[in-house]
């Protein structure tokens, strides 16, 4: 049987509001804006954010101010260190648990305060499939016009990553943390954004990053010092971004005498979905590296 048009879409909007419900995530001690005002670009998105995604890996769109989300560790088990958590999603949209809040609480608990960055997102259009007519768009929503034409989204995305790491340097006092030990991880397209602020100007680099199957990976360096530690892991499997990348990121910072890791592993494919091999901990191999360089320390008082 048919269902009437309007009861379609009653039912498809009790449905997302139920995924919505159900896809809680546990709440930021405080939510951070990046920039004093409306984001440099982002002037004309007056539209909303979406949530979206499944119950168990729900994902934020149409980011149009971007914000880090804080989960400190806590008194009792910060250790002065703090990282800024990219998530990924083709910079259309954002994994805002496994590669967000979760890897955040694992963070936690090695005493680092952790940032979950939103960084802006290209734009999709809100108009749900239940308005749709044998799969078009009826005529009230296909001509909704995007806010973002001809602006470069993943530049400003970018610009967030660099923007995070002064925000969080500029304050770093007031959260306990020492300004020069403030790093990133960031995944596939996060880690693009990480990738960018390795890149970008001092002010706004990593002081270590942990790039994980990051999109833009290349045989680079960054023009000038200094070079933060990386920690690189990708799946040999991964058919996304691939693996070549990440290998050809980790020769150019030894052959410049910087310090890396890599890790390939066998099997895992793009966002570590594959289960069973090395990859399910990779957050433990982290762990190590941290340790081995000292971060996972508090600093000797001065």
């Amino acid at each position: 049987m048919k269902l009437p048009r309007l009861s379609v879409i009653a039912i498809t909007f009790a449905a997302s509001l139920a995924v919505s419900a159900s896809a809680q995530l546990p709440a930021p001690a405080r939510e951070i804006p990046l920039y004093p005002g409306v984001a440099p670009g982002s002037e004309n998105w007056h539209y909303a954010e979406i949530k979206a995604g499944t119950a168990d890996k729900p994902q934020a769109q149409n980011i149009t101010k971007p914000v880090l989300l804080y989960y400190p560790a806590g008194p009792a088990r910060a250790i002065g260190t703090a990282m800024i958590v990219a998530p990924g999603g083709g910079y259309r949209t954002l994994m805002m648990s496994y590669e967000g809040v979760d890897v955040a609480k694992r963070l936690n608990e090695m005493g680092i305060d952790a940032f979950v960055l939103k960084y802006r997102t290209t734009w999709v259009d809100p108009a749900p499939a239940s308005l749709q007519t044998n799969g078009a768009l009826t005529s009230s929503t296909a001509a909704t016009p995007n806010p973002q034409a001809w602006q470069d989204v993943r530049a400003m995305a970018n610009a967030d990553g660099s923007q995070a790491v002064r925000v969080l340097r500029q304050h770093a006092a007031e959260y306990g943390f020492a300004p020069n030990r403030i790093g990133m991880i960031g995944f596939s397209a996060g880690g693009g954004v990480l990738l960018a602020a390795v890149y970008g100007p001092a002010d706004g680099r990593p002081d270590f990053a942990a790039p994980i199957y990051a999109a833009g990976a290349s045989s680079t360096v960054p023009p000038s010092a200094p070079v933060p530690p990386l920690f690189i892991a990708v799946a040999s499997d991964d058919k996304s971004v691939g693996y070549q990348g990440s290998i050809d990121l980790f020769g150019a910072w030894i052959k410049a005498g910087a310090s890396a890791e890599l890790h390939v592993f066998q099997m895992g494919a793009h966002g570590f979905g594959k289960k069973g091999g090395g990859a399910d901990h990779y957050l433990d191999r982290l762990e190590e590296w941290l340790k081995v360089n000292g971060l996972l320390t508090k600093p000797a008082a001065h």
